[in-house]
């Protein structure tokens, strides 16, 4: 069993061999894994099967709810990166959605704007934010005083949804910010613990 988080820490360039703490949030298409990192080891961690995914998946629903419009898996996914963000905004982005008239069986478009994606994935939001609050309140008052001052990493394809680290640091109180390629941490810890397994041999593998 490989350790993500960690693979996903050292993608970012975390030095997790330091006795200070480091949260890294990695937010991927299935599940959102949530983990304070000190002395190469994992102090405090969350998993929950939200991500991504569901996030597309509320998307879809919404729509088909509000809008008695069918729309597929490509389309919900482009909403998400075209209009999406986590929190309102002032000046909405808008995007002409295409899919299917859920009573007539007639192709259909409408106009859609930012803050009514932020109202569809308000829920698999908080449920991700619980997550990190919940690492929060299990990290030892040492390692919190830490992850003040570091801020908390995120990584993973779905990090990078529109004003997700401001959403974070709104309900957390902790500046949230996104790791250097945040898609890209994991494989490229990956392939920096491969490289030095001797280094990083404990740090990545989990006992069973």
């Amino acid at each position: 069993m490989v350790k993500e988080p960690i693979l996903a820490a050292i993608g970012a360039g975390i030095p997790i061999h330091e006795a200070r703490g480091h949260m890294i949030v990695d937010i991927g298409g299935g599940t959102t894994d949530v983990a304070v990192i000190s002395l190469g080891g994992i102090v405090a961690s969350t998993s929950v099967k939200c991500a991504g995914n569901a996030v597309d998946y509320a998307i879809t629903d919404y729509i088909k709810k509000t809008f008695n419009l069918s729309i597929g898996e490509k389309m919900s996914e482009e909403i998400k990166i075209q209009i999406g963000s986590a929190v309102p905004i002032e000046e909405e982005l808008l995007m002409t959605v295409k899919g299917r008239d859920h009573l007539t069986g007639l192709p259909r478009s409408i106009e859609l704007g930012t803050n009514e994606v932020v109202r569809a994935i308000g829920k698999e939001l908080r449920t991700m934010v619980n997550a990190m609050k919940d690492v929060l309140q299990e990290t030892p008052p040492e390692l919190a005083s830490d992850i003040i001052d570091n801020g908390i990493i995120m990584t993973g394809g779905s990090s990078l949804l529109r004003n997700f680290p401001e959403l974070v640091f709104r309900r957390t109180g902790v500046k949230a910010r996104l790791g250097k390629d945040a898609p890209y941490c994991v494989a490229k810890g990956t392939g920096e613990a491969l490289k030095h397994l001797d280094t990083y041999k404990k740090a990545i593998i989990a006992k069973r």
